[in-house]
């Protein structure tokens, strides 16, 4: 049971598409502005081992003050830079604000993160 991801062309935001098959069709519209326009994204695939040591480390965490943006947007650049996972324009730009103190959706009604992130705990 995949989930695929979509960029939007006309609105240049993500969507995720469940499929409850591989071999299933998959016809998608944007759940931002309903466009039909979407060009499939290469999407990361994890898979957790018993023992693995690899992946992801909580205790990169440690020193991140969730209420400080300053704080996390030093993280996000620290694991994109070692994930190898280059960073967007649009994710720059949320990241430049936040290093100037902004929160992600402070006084916009374009909440970028919010809608990358929904659901992940």
């Amino acid at each position: 049971m995949p989930i695929y991801e979509f960029r939007c062309a006309a609105c240049r935001r993500r969507t995720s598409v469940f499929v409850r098959s591989v071999s299933a069709d998959v016809s998608a519209a944007c759940e931002h502005c309903g466009s039909l326009d979407l060009k499939r994204l290469f999407s990361r695939v994890a898979v957790h081992r018993s023992g693995d040591e690899g992946g992801f480390d909580e205790a990169s965490l440690a020193d991140v003050d969730e209420n400080d943006p300053r704080s996390m947007a030093k993280w996000v650049r620290r694991m994109s830079k070692d994930m190898g996972e280059p960073l967007d324009a649009e994710t720059e730009g949320e990241l430049e604000r936040m290093e100037a103190g902004e929160l992600p959706g402070d006084g916009d009604a374009d909440d970028t993160f919010g809608d990358d992130f929904a659901g992940v705990d």
